[in-house]
């Protein structure tokens, strides 16, 4: 799957983390350079999410996130478009802050 990231083609895909060492300890990243957004593929009990649909949505927006502020150029710009928290924070609350906007048609 691809999604257009300000202009930019960014490739979604899902990876085992014996396939690509970098999601040790880690759900997803961003690759910014190779314009991926890498999802840890959880295999079966492995975590023991209750709702991985739901786990994978979020980091799947964590990770859009960190492309977002990359592709506007905040990344090398900012320290906080970096931080972890509050990348964390956007990915939480942005289906609250959609549904006020939707409700409010703003």
């Amino acid at each position: 799957m691809t999604v257009n990231i300000l202009g930019t083609p960014y490739k979604i895909i899902k990876q085992k983390e014996k396939d690509n060492p970098k999601l040790k300890d880690a759900n997803g990243l961003c690759e910014v350079y190779a314009k991926k957004i890498i999802l840890l593929e959880i295999e079966d009990d492995v975590r023991n999410y209750e709702n991985i649909e739901e786990f994978e949505k979020r980091v799947l927006r964590h990770e859009i996130i960190h492309a977002f502020l990359a592709e506007s150029g905040l990344r090398s710009n900012s320290d906080w478009a970096e931080n972890e928290e509050m990348v964390d924070w956007i990915a939480t609350q942005f289906p609250k802050l959609k549904k006020v906007f939707d409700s409010l048609s703003i």
